[in-house]
């Protein structure tokens, strides 16, 4: 039988051991207990006369949730789907074929399956299987995104939904999941600095090694050389962008229609010039948060001096941005 090699000191049985969250063969249980830790699921024998013999183990460290799980037998797992995060399965022995809507996966030691959100899924897990599982929260992936891009996400990001652990990319990832796996089952304590680190090791291994729809923007493989006017434009915003700024402004800057300015920032910028003038708007609110002083600098009046005049739905944008209140960055 094919097994998965963490490359490190640890052998895959001994991966959250000290972080059972049950062993049972009652299905309430394990359907009760694994709805606490990930969500609601479905779970069904292949038929009656088959014995579960479930076993997860499991721990959350920031935004990511490592887990161990068996069913010790051939059962369908029909989860809710997904709102909040995604799922990564990497068997560590057996295999599992995984239906994404219309498509799908087979999950095996040398083949990650990747769960989105917003999917319907259906899990068939074989006999003699045992996965680890990675649930990552999607805010802290927008997050890291929105970093990386600099801007605000317009569209859910998906992940193509396999990964060959034959592969260089590959091979790293499981490299870092063994070190993490190795770090969290063997230390109780682990410090804010070393989640912060663990879960942007995963998230952007992740969006740099796994393709998205995202993925040509990260890796500037979607920019093609970018005419005159859209860098006038892009000087101009960030120039005046204290100033009230319309989009018949920007056009007669350019020398250009509307129209075309339009085109223009959705083919080359992936965006609008309005929304590409509210992302400088609100990366100069944060520097000037991050610079101010509490008692002599005021959330509002920065805000305002960037053209925020709705205060409700700037703090809207600035935490879908940043992942953090005004206010927050401010007392930092």
């Amino acid at each position: 039988m094919e097994d998965l090699s963490f490359n490190i000191n640890i052998k895959p049985e001994l991966v959250l051991s000290n972080y059972r969250i049950f062993e049972s063969s009652d299905m309430d249980e394990v359907r009760s207990s694994s709805a606490r830790v990930l969500c609601a699921n479905d779970l069904k024998l292949d038929s009656s006369n088959k014995i579960l013999n479930a076993s997860l183990y499991y721990r959350k460290v920031g935004g990511v949730g490592f887990g161990r799980l068996s069913y010790g037998t051939e059962v369908a797992i029909s989860p809710v789907v997904f709102e909040d995060f995604i799922l990564i399965q990497i068997p560590i022995r057996g295999s599992e074929k995984i239906y994404l809507g219309k498509d799908k996966i087979l999950c095996t030691p040398k083949m990650v399956g990747i769960i989105n959100s917003e999917v319907k899924t259906i899990i068939n897990h074989s006999p003699n299987t045992e996965k680890i599982m990675i649930r990552v929260d999607r805010g802290l992936i927008e997050k890291n995104l929105q970093q990386i891009i600099g801007r605000t996400l317009g569209t859910a990001v998906e992940f193509n939904s396999t990964m060959s652990l034959e592969t260089n990319e590959g091979s790293q990832w499981l490299q870092m999941i063994g070190w993490i796996s190795d770090l969290i089952s063997k230390q109780s304590d682990i410090s804010h600095l070393m989640i912060t680190q663990i879960e942007n090791n995963i998230v952007n291994m992740l969006l740099n090694f796994q393709h998205s729809n995202f993925s040509d923007e990260i890796h500037n493989n979607s920019v093609s050389v970018t005419p005159s006017f859209i860098r006038q434009i892009e000087h101009y915003i960030h120039d005046n962008a204290h100033k009230p700024i319309a989009i018949n402004d920007m056009a007669e800057y350019a020398g250009v229609s509307s129209r075309s300015l339009f085109i223009g920032f959705r083919k080359y910028k992936n965006t609008t010039p309005m929304r590409y003038l509210k992302e400088v708007r609100l990366q100069y609110v944060n520097e000037g948060l991050k610079r101010g002083h509490v008692g002599s600098d005021t959330v509002t009046n920065i805000a305002l001096k960037w053209g925020f005049n709705h205060l409700g739905h700037f703090s809207t944008d600035y935490k879908r941005r940043f992942g953090e209140t005004p206010y927050e960055t401010l007392l930092r």
